[in-house]
């Protein structure tokens, strides 16, 4: 015969049992949360004081962050009177259905990690590549965040970006600027090439070392183009200033000699 206060003592014992443990565990987990977010924002801020590389900041900060997690989760797990065992054996086999799953976002993770190792660029570097072009704003673990200059957010996946080209300007102190001027062949050589050299003279932006030339790019029946080779400091070079400063003088100077572009 059915004993219903029996059976009722033992569903009030397991309760109490495992409600107890279920509190502990939720307490534990709340707990837990607060000391990883302390912990690694402590962490980040050590990596500042110790002037850690910008780029590997928040790489290290989450994967810290993901490792504590792990961890707490396991104590959970463990308090609630699971196997742990039995949780690292189903751990493992999801990471894997997940992997196989996921395995563009595993690589975006291996690139991740071979930027941050071999660094081909730095958080605040100015990059071309995707055929994008912009400032590096955070490396994280799966993309690399840049600004671009009209101010649009990019987000790149890192898998990609750590095969493929990518063009850094912010490597060299100082880059060559190239601009071309076509006018008429009938023009003396000798007066254009004077003109530009005395432009150039007049913006102190130009570099001196290494120095600047000027010579003649091409010749197309009555058309004579003008290669000017100038170098500028590589912020100079970015915004474009020194070639729009460059195109008015030059324009100035040969409206005054008569000089025609063709």
């Amino acid at each position: 015969m059915f004993d219903f206060s029996y059976s009722l003592q033992k569903i009030q014992d397991f309760a109490i049992l495992y409600g107890i443990k279920i509190l502990i565990a939720i307490f534990l987990l709340l707990v837990g949360l607060w000391f990883i977010r302390r912990i690694t924002d402590f962490t980040y801020q050590l990596m500042k004081r110790k002037e850690v590389d910008p780029s590997l900041r928040p790489f290290l900060r989450n994967l810290l962050k993901i490792v504590l997690m792990v961890l707490l989760i396991m104590m959970v797990i463990a308090q609630v009177g699971l196997e742990v065992t039995s949780f690292i054996a189903l751990l493992g086999s999801a990471g894997l259905a997940v992997g196989l799953a996921l395995q563009g976002s595993l690589a975006n993770f291996a690139g991740g990690v071979l930027i941050l190792t071999i660094k081909p660029f730095r958080v605040g570097n100015f990059i071309e590549a995707q055929g994008q072009k912009g400032t590096v704003c955070t490396i994280n673990i799966f993309n690399t965040v840049i600004r671009t200059e009209d101010h649009k957010t990019v987000y790149l996946p890192n898998g990609p970006l750590a095969s493929s080209v990518v063009v850094n300007y912010d490597v060299e102190s100082h880059r060559r600027l190239d601009i071309s001027y076509a006018v008429d062949a009938n023009v003396p050589l000798t007066k254009v090439r004077s003109l530009l050299e005395q432009v150039i003279d007049t913006d102190k932006r130009i570099l001196q070392d290494p120095p600047f030339s000027v010579g003649v790019e091409k010749l197309a029946g009555q058309t004579m183009t003008l290669s000017l080779k100038v170098w500028v400091q590589r912020g100079d070079y970015r915004f474009q200033e020194v070639s729009e400063a460059l195109n008015e003088k030059v324009k100035e100077a040969f409206d005054q000699e008569g000089i025609e572009f063709k």
